[in-house]
């Protein structure tokens, strides 16, 4: 009678450990869905990072505002002539480096004069998240008004010999009004 209790036994644990082998067939989606809301949370914790980087460089900054692509955020500058709001969007590859729109905008609302700026650009520290001066570039861009006076401006500005994913920083700096120029008799 023994064997016969060990087979009893024997079968039990098979049924028993193929109950738990079948899978629910909701597993998959909810696998799929778990691997989704990871993948947003990584995101959404590179964005943070950079935009803590990005606030922790303009805190320091004595002159001008850093824009963090990865950041998605504008930041806001004080220059003589308006409180500005500056964005980087739509960086993109070109055939001499990267390309992206600078979006100003004027915080009062009022229409923005003529100015020109120096826009620095380059790679962060892995480590520290400070921009890497040694192959720092630069450039100066003009900004000139629309025909109806406005607020919001964007330009087109390249950066070259960078590619997107290597573009760490853009620094804006120096300010100025340009004069107007005078209107033909």
């Amino acid at each position: 009678m023994t064997p016969s209790y060990r087979a009893v036994f024997a079968v039990t644990a098979l049924l028993s450990l193929a109950g738990c082998a079948q899978q629910d067939p909701q597993l998959p989606a909810l696998t799929k869905e778990v691997n989704q809301l990871n993948q947003k949370l990584d995101r959404l914790t590179d964005l943070a990072g950079a935009l803590e980087r990005q606030t922790m460089l303009n805190r320091q900054s004595t002159n001008g505002v850093y824009l963090l692509p990865q950041a998605k955020s504008p930041a806001l500058l004080n220059t003589e002539f308006a409180q500005l709001s500056l964005a980087i969007e739509s960086v993109a590859s070109d055939s001499t480096g990267t390309s992206a729109v600078l979006k100003i905008k004027s915080v009062s609302g009022k229409p923005l004069p003529a100015f020109s700026a120096v826009v620095d650009w380059g790679q962060l520290d892995q480590v520290t998240g400070k921009p890497l001066t040694v192959d720092m570039q630069s450039q100066v861009i003009n900004v000139t008004p629309r025909l109806l006076p406005s607020s919001e401006q964007t330009t087109e500005v390249r950066f070259g010999n960078v590619t997107p994913e290597t573009l760490g920083f853009v620094h804006l700096h120096q300010l100025t009004l340009t004069p107007a120029a005078p209107t033909q008799p």
